[in-house]
This record gives structure tokens, C-alpha cells and sequence, in this order.
């Protein structure tokens, strides 16, 4: 008897049919559905941006379970995990943007720093300007790896932390000149290295014993010492131009990235000048950001805020003969200069202003953020916040200001931490940003 006979028979037949089937087509295609949901969130998170400092176009993605300010690690194919990094190089670079609280909230500005001291080679942003300058020396022939070259550099710390960092990486040795009054957790950093370490007395730019000129000389005697075939490079992060340009390829954009594009001021020391150059060049002649304020951060002695604001290198209370030191007249270590480099030179008519900092406003500066924001920072990245700070309050409420957190605390325990001890700050807490760094508070006279 056939189902057609039997109407309630077929309809159930009917049912069972299609319920099976429906399973069927289910099992089959539950691994086709995560991949269409992939390729969908992949196409939906994609967009263009302006073109990056070679010209290629760069790509943003939104995490709208994560903070736009902070670097997502790139997906693989299953979506799921990170490619393994290639070696001590791939570590460099792509450093978060964090927002400070506490000195937000103090000044109704947004301040954030880019923090440069999780750069995973020498752990600053010397970092980047090191592996630039090697890959440059390489491309140029001047650099062979393990053919025994070695690299010297004069410099007060991190950039030759950076250079004997990837020196041993890549098969160079390193020799560190250096001046005798810097940190000595940074020469004994530089030991365990594998670095040769001169720590030699403080002398004028003009002098052939300053730690520069010393550097630059051990460099043409190298060939003349080793006859290994070996060459010497002298590193010359001062005047090299693979310094600004690493910042320029790399800082800046990041930082563009980072905030969209939505910030309204960059502000940092010199010591080279390539990250201020490097950074100011990309933000205001790559991107267009015209209206942005570039605004030098420069410690007590040093001459580059005078040539900012008034055309000229010193001031009567700086001119020669009236130092403790012969180089700049600061604990501050890493930025402040008292000559013209070709890397600040670079970026020079992109700066718009610039904030004189004491040493006392950076030793108040950094215990501050330990006690507010449990951030442990060194000279250079305390300057740089107070210089944020009093940048921030010549700007309207609301507006974006990004700093630079160039190292850790950790290389300044025996100098700039000692004395912030001697200070007898740890039995107090500082409740008042504007009064602890002596910085007029104009909130109250604001419309």
C-alpha cells in the first residue's frame, strides 16, 4: 500500500525526513561556520588609513574588548595565537601607548606616554636608532657579521646598552666610551654585555678626551690595532641620520596609529635630538597634522631651550665657567645638550615651544607616579612628564598630549634615586600635582 493512501502516515514520514536532514546538513557544515565568522570580523575590522613614512598603506584594526591605546598581538590563521617573534630584533618596536591617570585627571588634559622602555633589546628607544644604524653600516658595507667588527659609540648609557645588546645578537663586538659620572649600574649593565667600557673624564665637545671624539678615534684605529681583518664602526648616533629616521619610520606612525590620529601635542627632550626630530617630522610633514604643538622638554643647563625660545644657545647663567659640570648642569641623564646636532637640526623649525624642567621637578615628578600611578621611571622620562604636564595646561580641556617614557628606574637607583631618597620624599605622599611642581594651576581661571 503505497504512503499516498495514507495521509497521516506520509506527513509523518515527511517530518522525520526533513528532521533528519537538518542534522545532517548541520554536522556537516559546523566547521565552515567559524571560518565564515572569521574571514567576516577579519574584513569587518579592516580599513585604510594614511600612507606610512615608505608610502604603504597601514591598516587599523578595532578591539572593542580592548583599550585603542594598547598594540594587539597580530592573528595567525587560526585566529588564535601570535607568530613566535624572530629573534631579539623582532622585539623592538610597537611599544604601547598607556594612558597616566593621574596626571590626566590632574590637569583634565589626557596625557599619554609611550612607553619606550618595554622595547625588548637595551629597553629605551635607543633601541630602534641602534638597530637602524646597523642595518644601515651593514647595507652599506661597513658592518660584516662575525668577521670580528666592532662598533663604538660615545654615549651615557642607553644607546650603547642598545648597541652591545645587538652587537652580540648579530655577531659585533662593542666598545663604550662614556663619561665617568653616569650611573654605574649602566657600565656594569654594559659589562655583563660582553662590552668594552671606558668611563673617562668630563670634557668640552672640543676636547679630543670627550667621550664622543674618543669613541669616534678608537673607531679609525681599529684596522691599525686588530690586523684581523676586522673593521671598526664608529656608531656616531648624533649626527647619523639612521637615528631621526628610525623614529620617523617607526615612533611616529606608531604613535598616529595609536591615537587615531586625535592628539594635539608631542612632547620630548633631546639629547641627540632624533626622537623629537624623528617624531615631529612624521606627525606634522607625513601625516599633516599642522595644528599639532611640538613642544622640547630640556633639563636644567642644558642650552637647547634657550635656542628654542630665544634664538640662542645659552644664557648668562650658563655661559662657561659658571657649571658644576662641563656638560650640562644636571642629574638628568640622557637628554639636555649644549651644541647642535645634525639629528635636532633635522626637526628644529618643526618645534614650537619648549618647557625648562629643574631636577627638583623631575625627582618630584618621578616619585609621584610611583606613589599614583605605580609607574618607576628615570630622569629623562620624568622630565619629559613634568614638560607634559605644563605643555598640557596651555592647551583646552580635553586635549591629547603623548610623552615619551624613555627607561626604567632600575638604571638610575645609584644617582637620580639617591637623591630623590635623600629628598625624604617616601614619608609623604604629595596630594597636589601643581603645588608639588611648583606649576601655576589655571584650571580655575578657565571659561
Amino acid at each position: 500500500m503505497a504512503l499516498s493512501d495514507h495521509p497521516k502516515a506520509y506527513g509523518s514520514a515527511a517530518v522525520a525526513f526533513a528532521f533528519t536532514a537538518g542534522i545532517v546538513v548541520t554536522l556537516g557544515f559546523k566547521d565552515f561556520y567559524p571560518d565564515l565568522e572569521r574571514r567576516y570580523q577579519r574584513k569587518r575590522r579592516s580599513r585604510v588609513v594614511p600612507p606610512t613614512a615608505n608610502g604603504s598603506a597601514v591598516k587599523l584594526e578595532d578591539h572593542e574588548s580592548a583599550p585603542a591605546s594598547v598594540s594587539s598581538p597580530t592573528p595567525t590563521g587560526d585566529g588564535l595565537h601570535a607568530s613566535p617573534a624572530d629573534g631579539i630584533e623582532a622585539t623592538i618596536g610597537n611599544t604601547p601607548l598607556i594612558k597616566i591617570h593621574s596626571l590626566s585627571e590632574a590637569t583634565g588634559r589626557t596625557i599619554l606616554a609611550k612607553a619606550e622602555f618595554l622595547n625588548g633589546a637595551g629597553n629605551s628607544p635607543k633601541d630602534r636608532v641602534a638597530l637602524n644604524m646597523i642595518r644601515d653600516a651593514e647595507a652599506r658595507g661597513l658592518l660584516v657579521p662575525r668577521r670580528g667588527d666592532t662598533i663604538y659609540e660615545g654615549t651615557v648609557g642607553s644607546t650603547g646598552i642598545s648597541l652591545a645588546t645587538l652587537a652580540r645578537a648579530k655577531g659585533y663586538r662593542a666598545h663604550i666610551c662614556m663619561p665617568d659620572d653616569v650611573a654605574m649600574e649602566k657600565s656594569d649593565l654594559l659589562l655583563q654585555l660582553g662590552a668594552t667600557v671606558e668611563r673617562v673624564a668630563l670634557a668640552p665637545i672640543t676636547s679630543p678626551s670627550h667621550f664622543v671624539n674618543l669613541a669616534r678615534r678608537h673607531a679609525v684605529e681599529h684596522a691599525g690595532k686588530h690586523h684581523d681583518g676586522s673593521r671598526g664602526f664608529f656608531a656616531n648616533q648624533f649626527e647619523s641620520d639612521a637615528n631621526w629616521q628610525a623614529h620617523f619610520n617607526g615612533t611616529g606612525p606608531e604613535i598616529w596609529r595609536q591615537t587615531g590620529g586625535d592628539l594635539d601635542a608631542f612632547v620630548a627632550g633631546a639629547g641627540t635630538g632624533g626622537t623629537l626630530s624623528g617624531v615631529a617630522k612624521y606627525l606634522k610633514e607625513e601625516a599633516k597634522l599642522l595644528s599639532i604643538k611640538i613642544v622640547l622638554a630640556d633639563p636644567q643647563g642644558s642650552g637647547l631651550y634657550n635656542k628654542v625660545r630665544h634664538g640662542v644657545m645659552y644664557s648668562p647663567t650658563e655661559r662657561e665657567g659658571t657649571r658644576r659640570r662641563q656638560q650640562v648642569d644636571t642629574m638628568v641623564e640622557g637628554i639636555g645638550i649644549t651644541r647642535l646636532t645634525q639629528n635636532f637640526e633635522a626637526g628644529r623649525e618643526l618645534i614650537d615651544d619648549a618647557v625648562k624642567v629643574t631636577d627638583e621637578q623631575a625627582c618630584r615628578m618621578a616619585r609621584w607616579l610611583v606613589e599614583h600611578d605605580g609607574i618607576f621611571i628615570g630622569s629623562s622620562s620624568s622630565v619629559n612628564c613634568v614638560a607634559a604636564v605644563t605643555a598640557a595646561m596651555t592647551l583646552p580641556p580635553g586635549s591629547n598630549v603623548v610623552t615619551i617614557l624613555c627607561d626604567s628606574g632600575t638604571r638610575h637607583l645609584s644617582k637620580f634615586w639617591k637623591h630623590i631618597k635623600e629628598m625624604g620624599r617616601e614619608s609623604e605622599e604629595a596630594t597636589d600635582l601643581f603645588s608639588e611642581l611648583g606649576i601655576p594651576d589655571i584650571r580655575d581661571e578657565q571659561p
